[in-house]
């Protein structure tokens, strides 16, 4: 085990992961039927104990933000969590279990529970190299949102002290940091730089701090040379409200690895069709957390499984990291085009492989092409045929073009918008 690896369980063989994942995921859904309203019936009539490979995972439906959003707002009354979580607090279907509550965008309500590293962010902050008994400055907020308890309560986990900056008030966390001491920084790659700059006009010193473990935003490779630079080396991790750590970066900087309390899989935008590896698609999680256990979750986030495992030595895929959102949904002549609609009209038929449905012209002036990779011996006929299953899904007209496998962008775009605003 390596100095930057939190336990074992990082470097097991991939073939001893795997079953392990397998073997819980059948309890995890029956625990999910049992204990969540919600998925009681989005999984009505499935059967759990069936329930032990990737293939049977895959006919299971995807569960989007949207769709949970939907479910709190209709149950609002009697269960502010939409009957999605397995803990709750007095007025709730379940009375029991929840520490902390906290509000997301929507707005969604998001539950912690009493577990340690609930949120299993201790894992990310080891492979950024954070050394138990370090003091972390913590810059992500602590109201509403749970991303400064995401980042504490992995930081507890790992040994860690922790000062809990929160955002803004930047000449008193600067302060705080030339006082204190901390060795590390936990926040957004955005603040940190402003931090960094801040400190470099005041004379305010930050030196002691060397590694950080960022999130939230974008964390280009410039940024990151930036503040290689001046002394801080830098680390990306890809968590979320909903489902806690998701992947993370290491010292080989080679893509995100996936964390070992989820199952990942990489799907077709608008379906829940597992793509082939290394092919662009939405990121869609099954979390083995029984407070809050959500099946097949859809992020609306983009990115590609790496082949290969990481150079560090950990042994569970990895992904590339965010590559956009998957919601491609767009209004043609005042209808709604959905990614799952092209998903239909290539399902129905066979000899068709990737689509892409391209719009262009003006606002209300809108014309639709659909690509289509198709083999050289197509049957004839197939452009044709095409063109009448996009009338029947979309009511809409579009012109069909054939063009030959793998020429489309591998880049996870199912409709494409070039459109004028003007």
């Amino acid at each position: 085990m390596s100095e930057t690896t939190l336990d074992a369980l990082e470097t097991r063989s991939p073939a001893e992961r795997e079953a392990a994942l397998m073997a819980a995921l059948p309890a995890q859904i029956a625990h999910a039927q049992a204990h969540s309203a919600a998925f009681a019936q989005i999984l009505a009539g499935v059967h759990a104990g069936a329930v032990t490979s990737r293939a049977a995972l895959a006919d299971l439906p995807v569960t989007r933000k949207s769709e949970l959003l939907e479910r709190q707002k209709a149950r609002r009354a009697e269960d502010a969590l939409g009957g999605f979580a397995a803990i709750g607090w007095t007025g709730q279907p379940v009375s029991r279990g929840a520490r902390r509550v906290f509000q997301s965008p929507g707005p969604i309500y998001e539950p912690e529970g009493s577990g340690a590293d609930y949120w299993r962010l201790a894992r990310a902050m080891r492979a950024a190299g954070f050394q138990p008994g370090a003091l972390i400055h913590n810059s992500f907020s602590y109201h509403l949102t749970p991303a400064g308890s995401m980042m504490e309560t992995g930081a507890h986990a790992l040994g860690c002290a922790v000062f809990p900056g929160g955002v803004g008030n930047t000449e008193l966390q600067l302060q705080a940091i030339a006082e204190l001491r901390p060795q590390a920084y936990a926040g957004t790659p955005s603040f940190l730089k402003i931090l960094v700059e801040k400190a470099a006009e005041s004379g305010a010193d930050m030196r002691s701090i060397t590694r950080a473990l960022v999130s939230g935003e974008a964390f280009p490779p410039s940024l990151r040379d930036w503040l290689r630079e001046r002394g801080i080396e830098g680390f990306q991790c890809y968590a979320t409200a909903d489902l806690g750590l998701i992947a993370y970066e290491t010292q080989a900087r080679e893509g995100l690895v996936v964390d070992e309390g989820v199952i990942v899989e990489i799907v077709r935008p608008g379906t829940g069709d597992p793509v082939a590896e290394g092919e662009v698609g939405e990121v869609v999680v099954t979390t083995l957390n029984p407070d809050y256990p959500l099946i097949r979750f859809g992020t609306g986030d983009l990115s590609a499984i790496l082949p290969g495992p990481c150079p560090t030595g950990r042994t569970a895929p990895r992904i590339r990291g965010w590559l956009g959102r998957a919601d491609q949904t767009t209004k043609v002549r005042g209808m709604f085009v959905h990614p799952s609609q092209v998903a239909e009209v290539l399902r129905r038929h066979p000899e068709a492989c990737r689509g892409r449905l391209v719009v262009e012209g003006e606002m209300a002036s809108d014309r639709m092409t659909l690509l289509v990779e198709a083999a050289a011996d197509a049957p004839a006929g197939l452009a044709e045929a095409l063109a009448g299953s996009v009338r029947d899904v979309t009511k809409l007209r579009a012109e069909v073009r054939l063009v030959a496998p793998g020429s489309l962008p591998n880049d996870g775009k199912v409709i494409s918008d070039q459109r004028s605003l003007q």
